[in-house]
C-alpha cells in the first residue's frame, strides 16, 4: 500500500470514528472514556455565570431599624478579628455578611480582599495557623475532579457542608477566582463542580449546597447529573428540605427556611421548580409564618422551640439563651426577602427587631467573640431590612461619621487562642 493509499484509509477510519461517536448516547460515551481510559468520565455542568445571583431585598423600612441602630449593629459586627488562628467558620460569615470587596478604615479589621485570601489561598490560611502547637490540616482538599472542603466540628476546618462555597457565593466571589490548594491552582468552578458532582440527597445538611446551586445554576441549569449518574434538579433539594421536623435542621431549624425562600424567590425569576413543587415551598414557608406568629415571646424574641406554636409560650424552651439570637436573627433575616404575605402581623417584626438591637447594643465583647457567628446574621438581616447590604450603608454612613480610632484594643470577632472545638453554628 503506498503512502497515498495508506492516507487515505487514514481519513476514512478516523471519519467513521467520529460518525460512530457522534451517534453514542451520553451514557455510551461515558462507556466508551473509561474502557479506553479505565477511569469513569467526570460530567462537566454548565455554570451560566461570572458572579453568583444575589437577592435583592424587597423593603426599606427605617421603623424596623434606623441609620443610627443599624450602624451600631454593623460596628460591632466589623470583621475585627486577630489574625492569628483564624477559624473559616468566622470568616465565612464575616465575608457573607460583608463581601468580598469590603474594606474598613480600622486596620484592625480584615477586609474581604484579605478573608476571601485566607479560605482561598493554603498559604494565607496556614501562615494564620503558623504558631500553632499542632498546625491544622489542609482546608483545601485536591481531589480528582475539583476542590473539596475540609469541614468537621474543629474549630480549624469549615462547620458545615458547603457553607464554604455559599459564603463565598454570597459575598460576590468570581467564578474564575484562583484557588491555591497545597499541589496546585484550580478556581472557584472547581469548587462548585465538585460539589455538584458529589451531592446526595441523604446528605444530613443541604442548607447550604441549595443556596450554593442556586446563586450559580439558573437560568440555564436547572437539573444536573452527580458523579454516580444520579438526575439532581432544584424540585428534589426543596422537597428535601420540606422534609422532618423543623428542629432536626441547623441552627434551630431556620436554614431550612432561608434556603426554601431563596429557592422560591429564584422560582419567580427563573421558574426553576415544577408548579406543584413551587406551591407546596409556598405552603410551607406560610406555616413557617403562623408558627412563628404563635410562637413569638412577649419580648419579641424567638427561641429555639419556634416550631412548636404556641406551645414554646407554655412550655419556654430550657435550650441556652444564644439560641434566642440564632432564631430571631434568621428569621428576621429570610423576612426580609419574603412577599408581605408570607409575614407575621408587622407589630411582630418591629418588636423581634427592636429586642434584637438592644441584645446586640448591650452585648459585652467577650459574648461577641465567641457568638460571633450568630451575631453577624443579625447585620445582615437588619441591613436587607433598610433595602442595602452591610458594606454599602457602612460605606455611606462613614462619610457622614468619620472613622475615630480608639485607644482600645476590643476585637469583635473571635479572639486568638487556639480553639479546636466547633461552633455552635
Amino acid at each position: 500500500m503506498n503512502r497515498t493509499s495508506f492516507l487515505t484509509l487514514q481519513a476514512v477510519v478516523f471519519v467513521a470514528l467520529v460518525v460512530s461517536w457522534a451517534r453514542l448516547t451520553p451514557a455510551e460515551h461515558d462507556e466508551v472514556t473509561k474502557l479506553v481510559t479505565g477511569t469513569a468520565p467526570v460530567p462537566r455542568i454548565d455554570v451560566p455565570r461570572e458572579r453568583g445571583h444575589r437577592m435583592t431585598p424587597l423593603y426599606d423600612e427605617p421603623e424596623v431599624v434606623s441609620d443610627a441602630d443599624l450602624a451600631v449593629v454593623l460596628e460591632r459586627v466589623r470583621p475585627r478579628f486577630d489574625r492569628t488562628f483564624l477559624r473559616p467558620n468566622h470568616v465565612e460569615h464575616a465575608l457573607r455578611t460583608w463581601g468580598v470587596d469590603a474594606t474598613f478604615e480600622d486596620p484592625a479589621c480584615l477586609s474581604g480582599e484579605e478573608m476571601t485570601e485566607v479560605l482561598t489561598n493554603h498559604g494565607q490560611f496556614m501562615l494564620s495557623w503558623a504558631t500553632a502547637k499542632q498546625p491544622p490540616r489542609p482546608l483545601l482538599i485536591d481531589e480528582p475532579g475539583g476542590v473539596a472542603i475540609r469541614w468537621s466540628k474543629r474549630g480549624d476546618t469549615s462547620v458545615h457542608h458547603d457553607h464554604w462555597l455559599a459564603s463565598l457565593t454570597e459575598a460576590g466571589v468570581r467564578l474564575d477566582r484562583p484557588v491555591f490548594t497545597p499541589a496546585r491552582e484550580q478556581t472557584i468552578e472547581d469548587v462548585l463542580q465538585l460539589a455538584l458532582r458529589d451531592f446526595r440527597l441523604d446528605e444530613r445538611e443541604v442548607e447550604w449546597s441549595a443556596m450554593a446551586f442556586g446563586l450559580w445554576l439558573p437560568p440555564e441549569t436547572k437539573s444536573w447529573r452527580t458523579a454516580d449518574g444520579r438526575r439532581m434538579s432544584f424540585d428534589l433539594i426543596a422537597r428535601r428540605l420540606m422534609r422532618g421536623h423543623q428542629k432536626y435542621g441547623t441552627c434551630v431549624g431556620t436554614h431550612r427556611v432561608y434556603s426554601l425562600m431563596l429557592l422560591w424567590n429564584l422560582d419567580q425569576q427563573y421558574d426553576v421548580l415544577a408548579e406543584r413543587t413551587a406551591a407546596d415551598v409556598y405552603a410551607h414557608l406560610e406555616f413557617v409564618r403562623d408558627v412563628i406568629t404563635a410562637s413569638q415571646h412577649e419580648e419579641g424574641y424567638w427561641h429555639a422551640d419556634w416550631m412548636d406554636g404556641a406551645i414554646a409560650l407554655e412550655h419556654p424552651s430550657a435550650e441556652p439563651e444564644h439560641r434566642k439570637i440564632i432564631a430571631t436573627g434568621h428569621h428576621l433575616e429570610w423576612l426580609a426577602y419574603a412577599p408581605k404575605e408570607l409575614h407575621p402581623p408587622r407589630e411582630q417584626i418591629l418588636k423581634a427587631a427592636k429586642w434584637i438591637v438592644e441584645s446586640i447594643r448591650a452585648e459585652d465583647d467577650q459574648t461577641l467573640r465567641d457568638r460571633y457567628t450568630f451575631y453577624s446574621h443579625v447585620g445582615t438581616a437588619l441591613a436587607a431590612w433598610r433595602g442595602t447590604r452591610p458594606n454599602d450603608f457602612w460605606q455611606e454612613w462613614r462619610k457622614s461619621h468619620p472613622y475615630e480610632p480608639k485607644s482600645d484594643a476590643a476585637e469583635y470577632g473571635p479572639s486568638g487562642g487556639v480553639q479546636l472545638g466547633g461552633d455552635p453554628e
